[in-house]
């Protein structure tokens, strides 16, 4: 059964953890940067702020902690169950943002970059597979950002709803240099560092996301704010 995620996939650098980012205070949502860990017990920590809301029956649900986590809402899984039953989705008051590069990071313990220097692609390729199985075995309701590859996998379209952020490689790399951290964003992709290489993986990519893609939107050069706006228009939310 397919579930009620979007799913930002594209080339790497194209803009993926922004557009995820602004798309939760669209619709004022809380997002939380995924620094937990998969499988076990979860850690709840990241740059959102939870606060407490009213279920349905009107009834006050507490921010998760260590005190009252077993009885409120568990964990950051974006299931946040109420009472053991009511999950909680866009409909109600939260909402939440994932990044599988970050959920990776969190689970080696190490950089990509690094990931990709001492274990090579293959490894990374196959973390990816395992953080897939996962999102769709426990992720619900949340906006999920991917790394430039995870489009292979083959439990994407169970997942959720697949959206392909589209961009010229010209323009995702001006959007790059043009940001205020360039010279670190550039350096976190491996895959980058060889523009000639790095152009040719871009044009067998291109055809394989908009095949693997349910929405195709085009951000080249375009606000923010329409970039939002065009994806929440193709949204409907259960």
């Amino acid at each position: 059964m397919k579930k009620n995620n979007i799913i930002l996939i594209g080339f790497m650098g194209v803009g993926k953890g922004t557009v995820a980012r602004a798309m939760v205070k669209e619709v004022e949502m809380v997002g939380l940067k995924s620094h937990f860990r998969m499988g076990g017990k979860e850690e709840v920590c990241g740059n959102g702020t939870l606060v407490p809301y009213k279920n349905k029956a009107g009834t006050e649900v507490p921010v998760p902690n260590e005190e009252n986590k077993e009885a409120g809402m568990v964990g950051i899984n974006s299931h946040f169950r109420e009472d053991g039953k009511e999950e909680v989705g866009i409909n109600s008051h939260f909402q939440y943002v994932i990044d599988t590069d970050d959920l990776i990071e969190s689970m080696e313990n190490r950089a990509i970059k690094k990931i990709f220097a001492v274990e090579g692609e293959a490894y990374f390729r196959n973390l990816e597979k395992k953080t897939a199985l996962w999102l769709e075995s426990s992720v619900d309701n949340t906006i999920i950002s991917t790394g430039g590859g995870f489009y292979r996998q083959e439990n994407l379209k169970n997942i959720g709803t697949v959206i392909y952020l589209k961009s010229s490689f010209d323009g995702i790399l001006k959007r790059i240099k043009k940001a205020p951290n360039a010279k670190n964003k550039l350096k976190k992709r491996p895959l980058l560092q060889n523009k000639k290489e790095a152009m040719k993986l871009y044009d067998t990519r291109v055809k394989e996301y908009e095949r693997v893609a349910d929405i195709i939107v085009d951000v080249e050069n375009r606000d923010l704010e329409f970039i939002v706006k065009e994806i929440l228009g193709h949204i409907k939310w259960r």
